[in-house]
């Protein structure tokens, strides 16, 4: 695995296309459901707390089967690998579709998961191993376009379906383009891995990771819910998730049948490249992702399929400029192109969005975001390829690891999000209530004002203080949210930059090899 399969100029475009449609639209499901999750609560008789299982389900699949994968290649190949997940795809979107209760959508989410790691890990490798050595970078530019493009259109697309058709044909909508890419997969698509045997496969590393990776996870997602380390079950699964993967290192350093070449990790390109990877993408952009629409939706009070359009620019800069990444990759520098990458990125957070508050423009903030964009979009494909120098016939174990990396990281940056948006708006409405304190003439006398208002708008007296009282209190409650959302903005470019740090490493030692 690893080298370049020739293909005329015809196939290489059939063979683009059918693999990144279905990337596109098994990464799209990562953000397009999260829009949705509102609507959901009453069809499957839950609460807020229930619903976020649909999403929990989704990445805990996702990520448990990605260690298996490189195994499962050898066995199968890459083409029948791509098909069984695009197959399973759709049939488990429709399943979704008509899931009437929590655990159907459960059970079926997780299936769901399951077949985007098939997707994903295939179509890249299918992409990196089809293109010629001197267009690998075109090659993870164009699969970042949609990596990148779709948890960004996934809102917008999201948010027309649930206001003007209905909830599930999120789901649908996977459905008859599953059963077209089935069958041209199936016609069109070359078998790119042509080696076959069946190897012996460690089922104990696999326990031990799989456990680790369904408690980390599961920590992660509701660790703001049961209270963190105050929570018993928390407490417990942080310490059966540690265990379990000092027992998944011990079984595989002291096996004959590793799970995992951790060798790989002895490559300074792809060590540097996984902590990019883990704290630029997961840690602080998986953070944005998150946090941006619920600026709009929950701060600004705009509705969904409103934000899914503003957001809209964001999401083609992203698409555009993760091609040319790939391009300035192949023709310039992949270590120089992500290093300008994460500049603008950290430039777009600390010039315009550490400002942003409730009383932010929205066309500008959509003007501005615009440029974050072109920062992501120049970050997929340089890190893909850097991290997969002098790894090329370990392609398939190195783009594994990075979709679990991501998997980790993003869970740990929606996690972190949601900790500081919480956290930090309820100190924020502790001080905007000490400051009132001293101030309390003006507070009251702002108070009767907006009492009078509400009298000369058909109030009685006392329903018109209550709802002078309310409006304070609300604009409060929106203040204190307004700021820590700044405080979110300004964390996620620090770990942005702790992120750039190890890439300054690398460079010094690139220098320092040549001379």
């Amino acid at each position: 695995m690893g080298q370049s399969v020739s293909l005329s100029r015809g196939e290489l475009v059939v063979h683009t296309l059918i693999v990144m449609t279905g990337a596109f639209m098994a990464i799209l499901d990562t953000t397009i459901v999260d829009i949705a999750l509102p609507k959901m609560m009453a069809p499957l008789k839950t609460d807020l707390y229930g619903i976020q299982w649909v999403v929990t389900a989704y990445m805990i699949a996702a990520a448990v089967v990605l260690p298996l994968l490189e195994w499962l290649e050898k066995v199968v190949g890459l083409k029948k690998m791509y098909v069984a997940g695009i197959a399973l795809f759709a049939l488990s979107s429709y399943l979704c579709g008509i899931s009437t209760e929590l655990y159907q959508m459960v059970v079926f989410r997780s299936i769901q998961g399951l077949a985007e790691a098939l997707i994903i890990v295939s179509a890249q490798v299918i992409l990196f191993t089809i293109y010629p050595p001197e267009q690998k970078g075109v090659a993870m530019g164009i699969f970042g376009l949609g990596a990148s493009f779709a948890p960004a259109v996934g809102p917008t697309l999201g948010g027309w379906l649930t206001e003007h058709i209905n909830w599930n044909w999120i789901f649908f909508i996977n459905v008859p383009v599953g059963i077209v890419l089935t069958t041209a997969a199936l016609f069109f698509l070359r078998e790119v891995s042509t080696e076959r045997k069946v190897m012996p496969f460690n089922f104990v590393s696999f326990t031990f990771i799989s456990i680790a990776t369904v408690s980390t996870l599961i920590v992660l997602s509701k660790g703001q819910q049961f209270g963190w380390f105050s929570s018993n079950t928390i407490a417990f699964l942080t310490v059966v998730a540690l265990l379990c993967y000092l027992l998944y290192l011990a079984s595989d350093v002291l096996s004959k049948v590793k799970l995992i070449d951790l060798s790989v990790f002895r490559k300074v390109n792809f060590a540097v490249s996984s902590v990019v990877f883990l704290l630029v993408l997961g840690f602080s952009m998986y953070a944005l992702f998150y946090a941006i629409p619920l600026y709009f939706e929950f701060l600004k009070g705009l509705s969904t399929f409103t934000t899914g359009i503003l957001l809209l620019p964001f999401a083609l800069s992203i698409a555009v400029f993760s091609v040319v990444a790939g391009a300035l990759s192949d023709r310039w520098s992949a270590g120089g192109t992500l290093f300008i990458a994460i500049l603008v990125y950290l430039g777009s957070i600390f010039f315009f969005m550490r400002h942003y508050d409730l009383y932010t423009p929205k066309g500008e903030a959509s003007l501005e975001l615009s440029l974050m964009g072109v920062g992501m979009g120049l970050f997929f494909a340089p890190v893909t390829v850097i991290a997969l120098r002098g790894l090329e016939d370990k392609t398939i174990l190195v783009i594994s690891l990075l979709d679990y990396i991501r998997f980790i990281g993003g869970s740990f940056g929606t996690a972190i999000a949601t900790n500081i948006l919480k956290g930090n708006s309820s100190f924020h409405y502790d001080e905007i209530s000490a400051l009132q304190s001293e101030n309390y003439h003006f507070v009251v006398g702002r108070i009767e004002s907006l009492a009078q208002f509400f009298v000369n708008t058909s109030y009685t007296l006392e329903e018109a203080v209550v709802k002078a009282y309310y409006s304070v209190g609300a604009l409060q409650m929106r203040l204190s949210y307004s700021y820590a959302f700044q405080d979110l903005f300004v964390w996620s470019g620090i770990f942005a930059i702790v992120g750039l740090l190890p890439l300054v490493l690398l460079f010094r030692t690139w220098r320092y090899n040549k001379a």
